[in-house]
């Protein structure tokens, strides 16, 4: 179906109560439907910096008429059905995109392509089942950088009932905040950083707060979750005063856990680690950033009570998620370039314009999200296998998100160690590498540079699944 014809479709179904109207039709298709989770997109006043409140923070809140703080962990079952219903109370058009979730694609959350906007004052009905458990998070695609970098990103957890048992369990969100005197928001991006590495925020956070510490049993065993959903900052996060290991990466598991030493996490990504406590009451395990000249603290888990003396050894490698494995004997190989653009003026959007077009993929970088058909990189075969060849043709690192589907790093000349199945991979400087996958999600799936002023300047595109 060509995109205009699509995009017109939707905006019929607008007219007709489209919101509850696509969001029940697939909940017809996936059986009963749960209640609803009420999901609020609101402002609110938030303590973020040190010298003053913030106002006009983005959050979502559980339910109407609540003022809450960062938006909630949202848990969800491995194989059973969620809903949520989306209000919008901002004063702009948005949406949510589900993280790393390989869901229908009407439920993805990118409005010109999979879903009308969602207005002020509207209202918008995601209906899905998760078939992978793990850590994921979700956040707007409308008005991204503006919009996720006030506050709109938030933490999925995915539960199996399989996993091995922890005495505790902490979900950070790593984000970075653009405020200045007195935590007034200031320029979300510096053009000259955008053509670059991208514009580092000011006020480094977890879960809205400046270097955390958590109580948490002693000589226990600790799952914690990190999300990275900062909108430009690639963390190399370590952690001293306990041992830990890497449990899973992305939201699938590890084949072994293995030793946390140095790891680095790009925007988009997912770090599962297992800690096994200090023995006594007030010694702490911290989780630094050691990325640049200056490392910092991020958040700290403090020792409490009396030492339950675990083992890390009890934590075995968690269950894995039914990822399709590629057949390489019959895939397509498709090259995927990028690179940098000559700049010129990008296409307005109802979902904001940064101005500039810095990046591209395959030499062509996104207009936005317009009405104006835009091709596909490549139209693919439902349940065949491809191999793509991504070439990273610039001086600067971009974590590469792909909608609605994950895949295997098969080679690279850049990194020796090949994690599981991934939705983002972080690609260095001059990386070239080699990713296997199922085409077995059907739909208009985008591709696009996590760094979201890179995605916002042109480096985003599509993949068709027919």
């Amino acid at each position: 179906m060509p995109m205009l014809r699509r995009r017109t479709l939707l905006q019929g179904s607008v007219a007709l109560g489209g919101a509850f109207a696509l969001g029940a039709s697939v909940a017809a298709k996936t059986g009963a439907t749960p209640d609803p989770q009420i999901l609020t997109a609101q402002f609110t006043d938030a303590q973020i910096a040190a010298d003053g409140v913030t106002p006009k923070v983005m959050t979502y809140g559980l339910g109407e008429g609540t003022h809450p703080g960062m938006p909630p962990v949202l848990r969800m079952r491995k194989g059973e059905a969620y809903a949520a219903r989306l209000f919008n109370r901002l004063d702009e058009p948005t949406t949510v995109h589900w993280h790393g979730l390989r869901i229908p694609n009407a439920m993805d959350g990118v409005p010109e392509m999979t879903q009308p906007y969602v207005y002020p004052g509207d209202h918008f009905d995601y209906v899905f089942t998760p078939p992978d458990a793990g850590t994921f998070w979700y956040h707007p695609h409308c008005n991204t950088l503006t919009q996720m970098g006030s506050g709109l990103t938030g933490v999925i957890v995915v539960e199996n009932p399989e996993d091995p048992a922890f005495d505790a369990e902490i979900v950070l969100n790593l984000r970075d905040w653009r405020l200045g005197a007195g935590g007034k928001f200031i320029d979300p991006f510096k053009p000259r950083d955008a053509a670059r590495g991208g514009t580092y925020g000011t006020v480094r956070t977890a879960n809205w707060q400046r270097e955390p510490v958590y109580d948490v049993p002693a000589g226990g065993l600790v799952r914690v979750r990190i999300a990275a959903t900062d909108v430009t900052r690639i963390y190399t996060i370590e952690l001293a005063g306990a041992p830990a290991t890497v449990i899973a990466l992305d939201g699938n598991a590890v084949d072994a856990p293995f030793p946390l030493d140095r790891l680095e996490v790009g925007p988009g990504q997912r770090v599962d680690l297992a800690i096994r406590m200090p023995e006594s009451e007030g010694e702490r395990a911290t989780l630094g950033n050691f990325r640049g000249s200056s490392p910092w603290t991020i958040a700290a888990l403090r020792a409490v009570g009396t030492s339950l003396k675990r083992d890390l050894r009890d934590i075995v490698a968690l269950p894995t998620n039914p990822v399709a494995e590629a057949d390489l004997s019959a895939a397509k190989r498709i090259p995927i370039d990028l690179t940098a653009t000559a700049e010129h003026k990008a296409t307005p959007s109802i979902c904001g314009s940064l101005g500039y077009t810095f990046w591209a993929i395959n030499k062509t970088p996104w207009p936005g999200d317009t009405s104006d058909p835009v091709a596909p990189i490549e139209e693919l075969k439902l349940g065949a296998s491809y191999v793509l060849e991504i070439a990273n043709r610039t001086p600067h690192a971009h974590p590469i998100h792909l909608h609605g589907l994950s895949f295997r790093i098969l080679a690279s000349n850049k990194r020796s160690f090949l994690p599981p199945p991934t939705d983002t991979i972080l690609l260095l400087p001059d990386e070239q590498a080699e990713v296997a996958l199922v085409a077995d999600n059907p739909g208009d799936w985008v591709i696009h540079c996590h760094i979201i002023e890179h995605q916002k300047t042109g480096m985003t595109a599509y993949f068709r699944i027919v």
